[in-house]
């Protein structure tokens, strides 16, 4: 005979189980959905026998984690966290004639970074209102690339490569660097500042990288600004510290936080 209350410890049971259940059934489902996206972001370019990863530079890869191929990084494209509330772009209020500064001042140095927005003006005035709302301040610059591409990866306020604005803009000035070789890219020259995405057009949020030695990616990220001398050595310096335990690619040895950042018209 089942007393009332061993069958309320069975039900316990089993509720539990099914909640255990449930929770790995998520887990796998998670860990597919995210090696669907790192295989459906990587873009492997073949260039004279080089192999490049593409940029997942990610504005929040979900999470864009960056895997080993053989000896080639395969940097997983950036892709908006999807757990980030949907919010519209915000209204265009900047000087599209004008010129702004955007001053990152960082743990490891300041980096002035000089935007056009005559021909970025929809990301321009993306990044002016994030720095006007702080969003950048405490934020650290997540990923260092140190093969195949050259890049330093920030602008996620989660740290690790998911974080996003909520809101998307659209791709501008692709077509800056030139025309794309036979090998499907341009060369990216250091001290450009681009915009990180999915892979996917129209994609760019808050994520951006900084480009420190020249680097060869397809046309697809928004070259939106140019790095300053004092900027670029600084960048320079946290690449040669190398990446967290002697990897190609990851978070950099040298931690790199954006402490505050601004946006003034020059």
């Amino acid at each position: 005979m089942v007393t009332s209350d061993q069958r309320r410890r069975q039900l316990a049971r089993e509720k539990y189980a099914r909640q255990q259940q449930r929770r790995e059934e998520n887990r796998r489902k998670a860990k597919r959905r995210n090696t669907v996206i790192a295989a459906g972001l990587a873009v492997v370019l073949a260039a004279g026998g080089a192999v490049y990863a593409s940029v997942a530079l990610t504005d929040g890869p979900d999470k864009g984690k960056d895997n080993a191929a053989g000896d080639t990084p395969t940097t997983a494209a950036p892709t908006p966290s999807q757990s980030e509330a949907a919010s519209p772009e915000p209204k265009l209020t900047v000087d599209k004639t004008a010129t702004y500064a955007m001053s990152l001042k960082t743990n490891e140095g300041d980096v002035t970074i000089t935007m056009d927005a005559a021909k970025t003006p929809r990301t321009v005035n993306s990044f002016a209102h994030l720095a006007d709302k702080k969003y950048f301040d405490g934020t650290k610059c997540h990923r260092l690339t140190t093969q195949g591409i050259f890049v330093l990866q920030c602008g996620d306020p989660k740290g690790d490569g998911t974080g996003g604005p909520g809101y998307t803009i659209p791709d501008e000035n692709l077509g800056a660097l030139g025309k794309a070789g036979a090998d499907g890219s341009v060369t990216f020259p250091a001290g450009t500042v681009a915009m990180a995405n999915t892979g996917q057009p129209g994609t760019g949020g808050s994520q951006f990288f900084l480009v420190y030695k020249d680097t060869k990616l397809p046309p697809t990220y928004t070259p939106f600004g140019t790095i300053d001398a004092a900027g670029l050595k600084a960048v320079q310096d946290v690449a040669a510290a190398g990446v967290e335990g002697g990897a190609t690619d990851g978070a950099p040895k040298k931690a790199v936080t954006i402490e505050k950042a601004t946006v003034a018209k020059k």
